[in-house]
């Protein structure tokens, strides 16, 4: 007998791989510029995979989620502070 995965498990599985590849793909070009930018958005992307893949693994209800929601909050922070950061620097 096997086991069915419901749809929602899936999905979750395969939004956190695409963020994962997403850091990944971040890290690399960190490594390579030693931008922070870059690492900003690889800890950003990896925020968002954890985001997607908590509620799934720890099974947690609908009530809970709104704990896990802040993570998506800390990803979004993360990634849009040092691009506004970035641009308000003055010009030389």
């Amino acid at each position: 007998m096997t086991a069915t995965l419901p749809l929602s498990a899936f999905l979750a599985g395969l939004l956190t791989m695409g963020f994962l590849v997403g850091a990944v793909f971040f890290l690399r070009f960190w490594r390579t510029t030693r931008d922070r930018l870059f690492l900003a958005f690889a800890g950003g992307f990896a925020l968002l995979a954890l985001n997607f893949a908590l509620p799934t693994v720890m099974r947690l209800p609908d009530s809970r989620l709104d704990e896990v929601f802040l993570l998506r909050v800390a990803a979004f922070v993360l990634i849009g502070g040092p691009v506004v950061w970035r641009n308000w620097r003055p010009r030389r």
